[in-house]
């Protein structure tokens, strides 16, 4: 296989994570064996022992050739969040729960970056989606998700109201606590709680998922990606928000339309070659057990 062209790391450690920064100076001795430069986040810096460059986060999502996050899930849907456009390889080590986005352990990473300087990997690309509010005709907010979009309500709202509309046709109006909007990557965190289907990635799909409907028909959809998918708010005098892969939220009004795309931007994960999407579910789930 052809090298791959490694010139810098960028690492993103969870917050409040200390067990992670002794495995960034690994990879800073690692890399420093290949002449590899290694960046890192500037809140590193008194974790860190060895002459790894501190900058911020910015800059770090522009510089890097590829991407270890050592975290957990929550950790990883805000790198892709920061990465943008940007298409650059991301390999998750997993300092979290179940992580089904951050597979890799440990003892698997510096191996993992031999194969990645030798161009024996792979990448999994993740779609995302794009979601604009508009409000009396202008976009008062937008962002772009790995996971899912999620209209749900404070604790003590009444049910939300909402039109769903695909490709500029009404199809249902859910009465329900919420209404999560997934992609393939998101079908295995809320919207699974919320009884969804699992969607493995790569199939071109949106899931539509109600949050405990009034009405039992009301079942979750899966959908071409290439949908358009617009839900009108038509609940009033609630407290009701716009939720963003779960870390970024925007307060709803009565009228506002969540305008729901596929976006042009994947998010490129490196895969472990010797293990499938499967068999990291029967992993996480315990399936079988």
């Amino acid at each position: 296989m052809k090298p791959f062209s490694l010139r810098c790391i960028g690492t993103i450690v969870k917050p409040n994570i200390t067990d992670a920064w002794p495995v960034v100076d690994e990879i800073g001795r690692w890399a420093a064996k290949h002449q590899i430069e290694v960046i890192a986040e500037e809140t590193g810096r008194k974790f860190l022992d060895s002459k790894i460059s501190l900058v911020s986060r910015t800059e770090l999502a522009a510089r890097s050739d590829l991407i270890v996050v050592l975290g957990g899930d929550g950790t990883m849907l805000a790198t892709a969040r920061l990465m943008g456009s940007r298409n650059v390889p991301v390999i998750g080590v997993n300092f979290g729960m179940l992580g089904y986005l951050t597979e890799f352990s440990v003892e698997e990473l510096i191996p993992m970056l031999e194969d990645i300087l030798n161009g024996n990997f792979r990448t999994n690309e993740r779609m995302r989606l794009e979601a604009e509010v508009i409000r009396n005709g202008s976009c008062v907010s937008s962002g772009s998700v790995l996971n899912d979009v999620v209209v749900n309500k404070a604790a003590l709202a009444r049910m939300i109201d909402l039109e769903c509309w695909i490709n500029g046709k009404l199809i249902n109006r859910f009465r329900a606590d919420g209404l999560i909007v997934s992609t393939p990557t998101g079908s295995t965190a809320y919207s699974l709680s919320a009884g969804g289907p699992i969607i493995q990635p790569g199939i071109n799909a949106i899931v539509i998922t109600p949050i405990c409907p009034h009405t039992l028909t009301n079942r979750p959809l899966v959908i071409p990606d290439s949908t358009a998918v617009d839900l009108i708010l038509m609940t009033t005098n609630e407290e009701i928000t716009l939720t963003l892969d779960g870390q970024i939220g925007f307060a709803l009004k009565h009228g506002d339309k969540i305008a729901v795309r596929k976006s042009e931007h994947y998010f490129h994960l490196v895969e472990s070659i010797d293990k499938s999407y499967f068999e990291v579910l029967h992993d996480k789930l315990n399936w079988g057990g």
